[in-house]
């Protein structure tokens, strides 16, 4: 009787098997998921085979086109919550949130603070700084003490040593973490909400000459309440409530008159502050600026003449509206993209404060320091 049940098993398992290979086979294969926001891996051609990728190239491709492949993902991480540390695919699933466990560690720092301090010293007017820290800084009491070998505020802290005393640095890390009981980052993303943004904007155009705007003068508005963040797309952890992206409306306030983009291709074109068209894709947050383009321009109705020039990563994007009250005219650099030098861009003498804000992530990147540079290249 026994060897009849293990029969009966294990023919039950082969038949399990054949049919989710079949189906794998010669379901409808998808290019894109839209829960993961990102393209799926093609079959490998002949060039693999010459390259010895093949085998490689192959099981990825079936490892994406697996069958059923976002649901078996998302039952993954619900049994990794359940019966195990609560890690699914570098995600902790806390009971409010999700964090990324791969916590940057930045090694050397040296190079990105010697652009900085090159950058101050061969820019004439001011410059502000600001370094902003990860969901995973800010709430690091969350996560297992094994991964915080060097906290994010010892980065930024050790960051900011380095910097010239002429910069003004902007201690982001503990306005962030006095509001951490706020919607101050997104529960599915490791990135700042506008509130988040707005408070630091406080501390930042105070160090920059202004009084902050008012929060209760602007008038809210929630976009959508389904922004699934990146840490959702690694762990497809279902159960964590989806995000509010909201817009902020000064009442009576200055407006935005003109924005112009320039591509890395070079060309201009109108852009928009807001791009609700980004609701529909898989990155909402694009909402805030649109696309990401090496080149903003944002001109205003503010009559003070005041130019401000924002280098900045991806993570500002949400903070650069509160500045419009303030500038007649706003130019937003994102070194990452930059075809060629700084100075092909702008001309450091139209600006009498420059501000430079990024994620602590940005730290290592030589991409990014490597084009701060005002020196005009022959």
């Amino acid at each position: 009787m026994k060897k009849l049940a293990d029969r009966l098993t294990g023919a039950a398992v082969l038949a399990f098997m054949a049919v989710m290979l079949l189906l794998t086979l010669f379901h409808r294969k998808e290019t894109y998921s839209e829960s993961e926001g990102r393209e799926l891996a093609k079959f490998p051609g002949i060039s693999a085979l010459q390259e010895g990728s093949f085998t490689e190239g192959l099981t990825t491709y079936a490892a994406d086109h697996f069958v059923g492949r976002s649901g078996w993902t998302a039952m993954k991480a619900r049994l990794d919550h359940a019966v195990c540390e609560s890690i699914s695919e570098g995600v902790y699933i806390d009971e409010s949130r999700l964090l990324d466990t791969r916590i940057s560690q930045a090694g050397d720092m040296s190079g990105a603070a010697e652009a900085v301090n090159g950058f101050s010293d061969s820019f004439d007017g001011a410059v502000c700084f600001a370094l902003i820290p990860t969901s995973s800084g800010v709430y690091s009491d969350v996560l297992p003490q094994y991964l915080m070998s060097v906290t994010e505020k010892q980065q930024i802290d050790g960051f900011y040593g380095l910097l010239s005393s002429d910069i003004r640095k902007i201690d982001a890390y503990n306005i962030l973490k006095m509001l951490s009981d706020n919607y101050i980052y997104y529960r599915t993303d490791p990135r700042w909400t506008s509130y988040g943004a707005y408070a630091v904007y406080r501390t930042v155009i105070q160090k920059l000459g202004f009084q902050p705007s008012k929060y209760d003068k602007y008038t809210i508005e929630h976009i959508t309440d389904s922004f699934k963040g990146s840490l959702f797309r690694r762990s497809q952890y279902m159960l964590c409530k989806p995000d509010i992206i909201d817009i902020y409306d000064y009442s009576g306030g200055a407006e935005v008159t003109d924005c112009l983009s320039i591509d890395r291709d070079g060309t201009a074109s109108p852009a928009k502050m807001y791009d609700l068209s980004a609701l529909e894709s898989a990155d909402m947050y694009q909402v805030y600026l649109g696309k990401a383009v090496p080149f903003l321009r944002i001109e205003t109705s503010v009559n003070n003449e005041r130019r401000l020039l924002v280098i900045k990563g991806d993570l500002a994007d949400c903070f650069v509206p509160f500045l419009v009250q303030h500038y007649s005219r706003i130019d937003v650099i994102s070194p990452e993209l930059l075809e060629g030098a700084l100075t092909d861009y702008i001309d450091p003498n139209d600006y009498e404060q420059a501000l430079l804000i990024f994620g602590i992530d940005s730290l290592d990147r030589s991409d990014v320091f490597n084009k701060l540079s005002l020196v005009k290249e022959n």
